[in-house]
């Protein structure tokens, strides 16, 4: 192994993570057999060399996001992040379960609210969350699909085992960074790329126009998919502007839509055209001023009427946000059984429910060595790891809870996995993150082979948000020996195209749920 790995062994020791590159007597897995031999014929100079290259690529195509004021290329280390193919049928199976729960759980709350009848859960949890939306209540969403994208947080604990952080099912984003890091990592570590039979992720884009077109409005012979953005001063727009690109659909911000008659129409130069299908980039409270807030100027008037008249789809649903409360998370186990009938594949966090007078005894005991979060929180704000925490800060946590119970969650502190990391001349264990993206077009989930993993670019730091000094990692999942599996055929992927350039569009993060808002560890 290269000089630039000496001092890897004894920076592993001051942690007891699962490292996902070395096993015992710090040997390369089986699935990094090739990354490791690749690295070890590198010079710190040559990585370095790599490394400043992938970041001019990133500036080139506007790739960047906004670190104090200032604009920099969104670090993307040398060292993937490799996961089996047995690792990735666990994840992809667990994921696919999920989404169905959660699909069939707001169906249900904005229907017949049989589980809050049947026990499972009580009613005062869906209805006290800051996202279940009354508005959206009562009405089934043209195509039959309230979780048309999902982006379900994954980690790996100290004992290997994958575990749900939390789900995003509002607007998950940044998946143009797994589009993007695959581009550049095809150059940048070509000798380990081409001997890898890793699975595509350029598929992504076709198969999310295709269950945005499958769910449509019945009648819609020849659906109109648009993209809704905020607009170029939005964090996640280069994604929107890629997103829209590469589907072959209009980009549109609110001022390009207009109702009547319960219908969608989008202006263009040759006249209105009526719209089927609106992929939203926006928070529902933005999206209609006619039924949220009365002073939006990003979203539409008219377009939850339209939507309740069965004349477009939107997606995601209005009110999915319910579903993200991480109170709710906590029972997601519970309503797999219930609405599958199915053991849970992924187990999640252990949790501690605040509002329940034991469960916050206990907590409130142990704040020094646990973490408590905001259940609507996101990005870390609000999160106290009690460990790192000053008496002051715990203390005014503790008020907090005593106020607000039920606004509140508690969980162990996690020891992510790690993968080597270029810092300081040398390669060291970072703790990371996975969020597998997930398309469910109404009949099947189709999981995208990988997601995006941050990194923790400090050694030791739990937080892989790139506000705080985050990165991301290319994520390859290695082909099983399905005859129907895809890989990689040649050591370059496809081109992907730029996005069309516009004032400002280079200003990359942040939407509700854009990857530098989750998870909070």
């Amino acid at each position: 192994m290269s000089d630039l790995f000496e001092d890897y062994a004894t920076a592993a020791k001051r942690s007891p993570a699962f490292d996902e590159m070395f096993g015992a007597g710090q040997m390369p897995r089986a699935e990094y057999a090739h990354v490791a031999a690749a690295l070890g014929q590198l010079t710190l100079a040559d990585v370095t060399a790599r490394a400043d290259s992938m970041a001019r690529t990133f500036l080139d195509r506007g790739v960047t996001f906004d670190f104090a004021g200032e604009e920099r290329p969104f670090p993307l280390d040398l060292v993937p992040r490799i996961i089996s193919g047995s690792d990735w049928n666990i994840l992809e199976r667990g994921v696919t379960q999920r989404v169905r729960a959660l699909e069939s759980f707001l169906d249900d709350v904005y229907n017949r609210m049989t589980v809050v009848a049947d026990g499972v859960i009580p009613r005062r949890l869906v209805t006290s969350s800051a996202n279940f939306h009354r508005e959206a209540y009562g009405f089934d969403p043209a195509g039959g699909v309230r979780v048309h994208i999902a982006g379900i947080d994954v980690v790996r604990d100290q004992s290997g085992t994958f575990r749900v952080l939390e789900d995003n099912v509002r607007v998950p984003s940044g998946v143009s960074y797994v589009i993007e890091n695959r581009r550049a990592m095809a150059k940048g570590l070509p000798e380990a790329f081409g001997q890898q039979p890793i699975r595509p992720v350029e598929e992504y884009p076709r198969r999310l126009l295709s269950a945005l077109r499958k769910t449509a409005p019945s009648g819609a012979e020849d659906p109109t998919v648009v993209v809704l953005t905020p607009g170029v001063f939005n964090s996640a727009y280069f994604e929107h502007t890629l997103l829209a690109g590469l589907m072959g659909v209009e980009l549109v911000e609110g001022r390009d839509l207009i109702c009547r008659g319960n219908r969608v129409y989008m202006r263009t130069t040759g006249g209105e055209q009526r719209v089927d299908v609106i992929y939203k980039r926006i928070d529902d409270e933005f999206l209609d001023p006619l039924q949220f807030r009365s002073d939006s100027m990003l979203g539409c008037p008219g377009i939850l009427n339209a939507a309740r008249a069965g004349n477009v789809t939107i997606a995601n649903a209005v009110g999915n946000g319910v579903a993200d409360d991480k109170l709710v998370y906590s029972y997601v186990p519970d309503l797999i059984r219930y609405y599958l009938s199915e053991e849970p594949i992924l187990p999640n966090v252990d949790t501690f429910r605040l509002e329940e007078p034991q469960a916050r005894a206990e907590v409130l005991d142990r704040l020094d060595e646990l973490v408590v979060k905001p259940v609507d929180g996101s990005g870390g704000k609000g999160l106290v790891i009690g460990p790192d925490a000053t008496k002051e800060e715990l203390e005014t946590l503790r008020a907090k809870v005593l106020h607000d119970p039920r606004g509140w969650i508690a969980q162990p502190v996690l020891q992510l996995s790690t993968v080597p990391t270029m810092s300081g001349g040398q390669f060291g264990p970072r703790h990371v993150d996975l969020r597998p993206f997930a398309i469910n077009d109404g009949d099947d989930v189709w999981v995208l082979p990988g997601g995006l993993t941050r990194v923790a670019l400090k050694e030791g730091s739990l937080i892989v948000n790139s506000s705080q000094g985050g990165g991301s990692k290319d994520t390859w999942v290695l082909a099983d020996d399905s005859p129907d599996t895809q890989v990689e055929t040649t050591g370059s992927p496809a081109v992907v195209p730029a996005p069309p350039a516009r004032e400002q569009a280079s200003v990359w993060p942040v939407d509700s749920n854009w990857p530098d808002s989750q998870p909070e560890q």
